[in-house]
């Protein structure tokens, strides 16, 4: 059912684009477009005579016409902040917030954060205004062609492109001294000219995900041959040739996706459209420059092809699901070509009048500087209007466009005649042979990180093992155990999605303890002793850094329950893995005596539950908690609630305690029946694994304090006390049975062991199931 009301904000031809594709939803009942042009009024939009920068007249419009989302076209009013305007009246936005928008508002913050983030780009320098013979100098010294970007806006226009020396200084003095492009040039960036071909990738992000429209190829020259001052763009075509597969998944890897992630850790996550400015150069893709909307002429093309619900896409976006979607596109080939009035980029005539005739099928004309004046469609702009053709391929889209353009008339018109000539010519990037490492493969890292982690796994050795690593298998020696009847016991686990966490804060040298704990607890409840782990760590692009620092954490897992790392594998696989993304699994073998072997059968109505103690959530329901903590608003570097000097993703990341020293005592001595783990599933699901049929137990929740962060969790996400016991630990990490006459013996074993403290916190019941006692102080 049609339910969405969206308002449009601007006035070109992106936002008839927009207005055309948006109206096509099914989900969507009306659009408003304001201002709009002569031709974005038609079916379910609107014009709205209210300018793209009165946000006081545009909210209060909004919510007088029940608008539910809200969709900015031009860049300036993102930068200037109208995205808190309607966050304030609880109306959505598909555009990022002010800060996300520094990075098409302020080049200079774009290539500072590109520095800081190590994404590919050119390199280059800032100066202030007041600058100007320092820049002057740095030109005259640099040993490379420049390219001059006033930092701030300048609708486009603001990006010089000197061949000489000479050239330079005289934009420098343009931009520095005579201010020919105002406060937009209050900083230049001067920067490296990059050679190679150009594109421009525009992607949906929600903060999270990326996913990227085909890449499109533009046109800023005025005049054919690529002659002439710059515009805000004469063409597009997409998909381009040069952005084969592989290209591709290399400006996702290397850019797109490490720009979100930056920009989410730097706390501004980016909503809406990022449109990304690429050059393909000889060593690799580069980024040119960030912009934060749709482009133009770009989107009238890039629009023909996509076949997604573009209302449900935005939606997608701004409720934080953009992982869900999919972006389906049609096949074949899409131009724009623009026609703009005399004169443009100079000072050119408005008022004249525009005659459309037929134009053919598969072409489409989208308006940009037109009005409405007198029932007549007069020139109201710069670029006043674009034809977009879409066909199976590139000629066809050609051959329709350029149809469409004849169909237009007005004083004056400009056009280019070789929009996609690139594409025509077949321009590729040149390539001298593919090697493992430009497949996103770096064996040079793989090395790196053996180097950085070998003195670590030497200082797990133990009686078996030598603690070396670098063989094609690993090698432990049962015999020198001295175990008389071993069986072996094995498990695998990994760490799930709290690596999510680890990624959004940052700190990754407590999982490796997770991924140990989670298949060591599951060894020591069968009674067995871990003899030795392997690990296995998968990701997109190996950072040698943080992946020993991830293997720190398994070595400090391993130390603490006294077995020997003997190897591991460490896979990139760029296809597979996204950005900074990693996953873990762990594995871990071990001995018992046969006659040691847990649970043993003899376990009966009327033996006692002992329990230990969690450090919190462990590893665990993360992916319950990570919505839980999208729903209460706070970041993973707030503060708990409960813990001012405690941020909510330190504490999420306390790793998983590992009972092995504490326990294996009193399982030698055979003071224990049973043991349960309590990892997914919680209390519900993991205690009856080691129960006989036919018995069942009752928990008493009193006989201990539940930590604070699990009646965060309930409170927040509305769980129920039954199913919190049926998800988390709740302050219990391992749960024993033990015969009630040896109750006492068991629990001081348990602490001479290093344990602080044993809780009694049950009892085995013929009943099967698990009787929760006491509930209600949960819900305190």
């Amino acid at each position: 059912m049609a339910s969405l009301r969206i308002l449009i904000v601007g006035g070109g031809g992106r936002e008839h684009a927009l207005a055309w594709k948006l109206g096509q939803s099914e989900l969507v009942e009306k659009i408003y477009v304001a201002p709009g042009n002569g031709g974005t009024q038609g079916g379910k939009a609107v014009n709205v005579s209210i300018p793209a920068d009165d946000f006081n007249q545009l909210r209060d419009f909004a919510l007088q016409h029940h608008v539910n989302l809200v969709v900015p076209g031009p860049e300036q009013p993102l930068v200037d902040d109208i995205e808190s305007v309607f966050r304030r009246v609880g109306i959505p936005v598909f555009g990022p917030s002010a800060l996300a928008a520094r990075m098409e508002g302020s080049k200079a913050f774009s290539k500072d954060f590109m520095a800081r983030h190590q994404i590919p780009t050119a390199a280059f320098r800032t100066f202030p205004s007041s600058a100007y013979a320092e820049a002057c100098a740095y030109v005259r010294s640099c040993g490379h062609r420049v390219v001059l970007k006033a930092s701030g806006l300048a609708a486009g226009k603001g990006v010089l492109l000197p061949t000489t020396v000479e050239e330079a200084l005289q934009g420098l003095e343009g931009i520095m001294v005579s201010r020919v492009f105002g406060a937009a040039g209050d900083e230049v960036v001067v920067e490296e000219f990059l050679t190679g071909p150009e594109l421009s990738v525009l992607a949906f992000s929600d903060g999270y995900t990326v996913l990227p429209l085909p890449a499109a190829q533009d046109h800023k020259r005025i005049s054919d041959g690529d002659l002439g001052p710059n515009t805000g763009g004469m063409g597009a075509y997409a998909p381009a040739p040069a952005a084969t597969p592989q290209i591709m998944q290399r400006l996702l890897r290397e850019s797109l996706e490490p720009t979100i992630t930056g920009m989410r850790r730097d706390g501004y996550p980016f909503v809406g459209l990022l449109f990304t400015g690429f050059v393909l150069t000889d060593s690799g893709p580069k980024v040119l420059e960030y912009n934060v909307r749709f482009g133009d002429p770009e989107t009238q093309a890039l629009l023909l092809l996509l076949e997604a619900d573009l209302a449900a896409v935005m939606l997608a976006c701004v409720d934080r699901r953009l992982d869900a979607v999919k972006l389906a596109v049609k096949p074949g080939f899409a131009v724009s070509v623009v026609l703009a009035a005399k004169g443009y980029p100079g000072s050119y005539p408005k008022g004249d009048e525009i005659t459309i005739g037929t134009l053919p099928g598969g072409a489409h004309v989208f308006h940009a500087g037109t009005a409405l004046k007198g029932g007549k469609v007069v020139t109201a702009g710069g670029r006043v209007l674009a034809i977009a053709a879409h066909a199976t391929t590139i000629e066809g889209a050609l051959k329709l466009a350029y149809e469409g353009v004849e169909q237009v008339r007005f004083e004056g018109r400009t056009f280019r005649r070789d929009i996609a000539h690139r594409a025509l010519s077949s321009e590729q990037p040149k390539s001298d042979g593919l090697t493992y490492a430009q497949a996103g493969v770096s064996i040079d890292a793989g090395n790196t990180l053996v180097e950085l982690i070998k003195p670590l796994v030497k200082s797990t050795r133990r009686p078996g093992a030598d603690g070396l690593i670098g063989g094609f298998g690993g090698v432990f020696d049962l015999k020198a155990t001295g175990y008389s009847d071993p069986l072996l016991v094995a498990g695998t686990d990994g760490v799930g999605t709290k690596l999510r966490v680890a990624l959004e804060v940052g700190k990754h040298d407590t999982v490796g303890i997770d991924l140990v704990a989670m298949s060591v607890n599951d060894l020591i409840v069968q009674g067995a002793e871990p003899l030795f782990f392997l690990d296995y760590y998968g990701c997109a692009k190996l950072d040698p850094q943080t992946a020993a620092s991830v293997v720190k954490g398994i070595v400090d897992g391993c130390l603490d329950a006294g077995c020997t790392l003997v190897g591991g594998e460490t896979a990139e696989m760029p296809s597979m893995y996204a950005g900074d993304d990693y996953d873990l699994a762990g594995f871990a073998v071990g001995a018992v005596e046969r006659h040691l072997l847990l649970p043993r059968a003899d376990i009966v109505p009327g033996d006692i539950l002992l329990g230990l103690a969690s450090s919190g959530v462990h590893s665990n329901g993360f992916s319950l908690i990570r919505k839980i903590v999208q729903l209460s608003g706070l970041s993973f570097s707030d503060p708990t609630p409960w813990d001012s000097s405690l941020t909510l993703g330190a504490e999420l990341l306390k790793p998983t305690r590992i009972y092995i020293k504490q326990l294996l005592p009193a399982v030698r001595k055979g003071l224990i029946k049973g043991m349960s783990h309590i990892t997914g599933g919680g209390f519900t699901e993991n205690i009856p694994r080691v129960l006989p049929a036919g018995t069942g137990c009752t928990l008493d929740l009193s006989a201990w304090t539940r930590p604070r962060v699990f009646s965060f969790l309930s409170r927040v996400g509305n769980v129920s006390g039954p199913e919190m016991a049926r998800t988390f630990n709740n302050g219990i990490g391992m749960v024993l049975v033990v015969d009630a006459t040896h109750a006492e013996e068991a629990i001081e074993s348990i602490k001479q062991a290093g344990e602080k403290e044993v809780y009694r916190i049950g009892r085995i019941s013929s009943t099967p199931g698990v009787q929760l006692e006491h509930l209600e102080v949960w819900e305190l």
